[in-house]
């Protein structure tokens, strides 16, 4: 038990990155003997630091000095204990090996749920926030889709296309973890509460920020070298062309991880940033096995983003369905393409949404939506 409280106390010194926390247990070994020494081995390191040219600061000492409260330090691991947080550092073998060699690993990390599969493929799903209609889908879709074929699904539990890549891997039992930019115990944006309690069942939550840490703006880009680091690969969906997802791109490039990306229209905004990757030299993602192939060397199913209907739809029904897409069409577009009487038309379109098949984003607009 003491050498996971010394752990826990090295890992949550104030102002203290990895590469400080390793260079103090190059020095002296391990975090007890950090925890036991004299201020003036504490100095002696600092030039062992200098050597090494790493910037260890006469306040960084004064902060390692002033943390050893063997009080304070058994209260915050037990509460880390009560509230079923788990806590983790580069000297555990459930540390996540695949961010053992990434640039500027965190030291350690916070968990909730299931410890993270190293032995699974797993892909990391990114976009916009204010993403559209079509965005929305397609991320459900295509996390359903890879999820049900055992690849771990990894998003940031943002608004938008997170939340959407993570709700497609949960509908369908899939395994998802989401990547936070504050606190564990901090549900950020407060409305996916129901998505962050799902998540700890189906996969798990992770964080390099302690509990109480507030979602500051500088986290989120620091937390996707995190998001690029688990993943096998990184797939965009919808994407401004100076959009926050392509930090993350940028660091799986630096880590060698597949790039793909969903094509957009070339008129939408939405679209630029994604369709400047395809440009580049990311794969493009049409279906699922787009990336399934990639990653496991086969797909057991053929997906096609239409459902089976196995005589579900009447003629009528079907009609509808065939002329809907991800884009929002009004009533009055569906009256002239199909010809129907209103009544006809009415009557099929809520035939349509109890099958849930079809949905109302907005009143008298109609989009398909896709299998999962």
């Amino acid at each position: 038990m003491r050498e996971e409280l010394y752990k826990y106390w090295i890992a949550s010194i104030p102002n203290i990155r990895a590469n400080k926390i390793e260079a103090m247990l190059e020095f002296f070994g391990n975090p007890e003997d950090v925890f036991l020494a004299s201020t003036k081995s504490m100095y002696d390191m600092k030039k062992f630091c200098e050597k090494k040219k790493i910037r260890m600061t006469n306040k960084n000492i004064d902060f390692i000095i002033a943390s050893k409260d063997m009080d304070k330090i058994n209260k915050e691991y037990t509460y880390l204990r009560e509230h079923g947080i788990n806590f983790v550092t580069k000297l555990d073998d459930s540390y996540p090996e695949k961010l053992r060699h990434i640039f500027d690993a965190p030291f350690s990390l916070y968990t909730k749920g299931k410890p993270f599969p190293n032995h699974r493929k797993a892909i990391s799903i990114v976009g916009a926030r204010e993403c559209t209609i079509y965005g929305r889908e397609t991320a459900k879709y295509l996390a359903a889709a890879i999820a049900r074929e055992g690849i771990v699904v990894i998003s940031g539990l943002a608004r938008g296309i997170d939340s959407y890549a993570h709700t497609g891997a949960v509908s369908v039992g899939g395994s998802t973890y989401g990547i936070m930019g504050c606190g564990i115990d901090i549900c950020y944006p407060r409305e996916n509460i129901n998505l962050y309690m799902e998540i700890q069942d189906r996969g798990g939550l992770i964080s390099e920020y302690g509990p109480g840490e507030k979602p500051l703006a500088y986290h989120f880009p620091m937390r996707n070298r995190i998001i690029s680091g688990l993943s096998d690969g990184i797939l965009v969906i919808e994407a401004k062309e100076k959009s926050g997802s392509l930090i993350t791109v940028d660091m799986g490039l630096d880590q060698g991880k597949n790039i793909y990306a969903v094509p957009g229209r070339i008129s939408d905004k939405l679209s630029c940033g994604c369709n400047n990757l395809i440009k580049i030299g990311a794969k493009m993602v049409t279906t699922p096995e787009d990336i399934i192939e990639d990653l496991l060397g086969y797909s057991s199913r053929k997906e096609d983003g239409q459902l089976n209907f196995n005589g579900l739809l009447n003629a009528d029904e079907q009609i509808i369905y065939e002329n809907l897409t991800l884009s929002p069409k009004h009533m009055d577009d569906l009256l002239t393409i199909t010809g129907f009487e209103f009544g006809q038309l009415m009557e099929n379109l809520l035939s349509l949404e109890l099958k849930d098949m079809i949905n109302q984003p907005m009143m008298n607009y109609y989009v398909k939506k896709l299998s999962t």
